[in-house]
């Protein structure tokens, strides 16, 4: 009996902390983060794939789309931030914008693409290098240019959730691009707002 007394009183304990340590630990905002791929780019003949983004204004105001790109080793090649008004569509060129300065010099062929909806303080989003996210700030929609017929398709980019670890790891990568890139690895933020 006694056995089963602290066996029992050991399982409360435990309980009792778990669900404090599970309080305390800051939860990931949902809907911060849009995922998508590109495909066939800078290839010749092969028309110029788009990435869109919007602005529904559910976060309720402007917020900076912070953008980053991966090549197909996934390594961040570019990343930069645009500003996004309410109800605002920005439009940016795969080839001209998000490719056209890899950290690395190497052209881009294929990879993917992270947005992150981030909190805007100004008009001019700053390079990405420590984010706050919030939730439902962006949509994206982006073509893609199939191999051989170079057909385009447009679908809507995948909804995620950035966590603390992924906000870490980005913010990292797109400081090390800053400080090491000497202007290369920064990605331009198309026409619109």
């Amino acid at each position: 009996m006694r056995r089963t007394t602290i066996v029992i009183c050991v399982f409360v304990v435990a309980f009792s902390v778990g669900s404090v340590l599970a309080q305390t630990v800051p939860q990931p905002l949902p809907d911060t983060l849009k995922v998508d791929y590109f495909a066939n780019a800078n290839t010749t003949s092969a028309p110029d794939g788009t990435l869109r983004l919007d602005n529904p204004g559910s976060a309720g105001g402007s917020v900076c789309a912070n953008i980053y790109v991966f090549d197909s080793f996934q390594e961040m090649s570019e990343c930069c931030s645009c500003y996004l008004s309410p109800d605002g569509l920005r439009t940016l060129s795969i080839d001209n914008d998000l490719t056209a300065n890899p950290l690395t010099g190497k052209q881009l062929n294929t990879g993917v693409i992270k947005i992150v909806s981030n909190v805007a303080r100004t008009t001019t989003c700053p390079l990405p290098r420590n984010m706050t996210p919030v939730s439902g700030g962006v949509r994206a929609w982006a073509t893609h240019i199939q191999n051989v017929s170079f057909a385009e398709t447009e679908t809507g980019s995948l909804d995620a959730t950035v966590n603390v670890a992924e906000e870490a790891r980005l913010n990292a990568e797109c400081n090390s691009i800053a400080l090491t890139g000497s202007g290369s690895g920064v990605c331009t933020c198309g026409t619109g707002d």
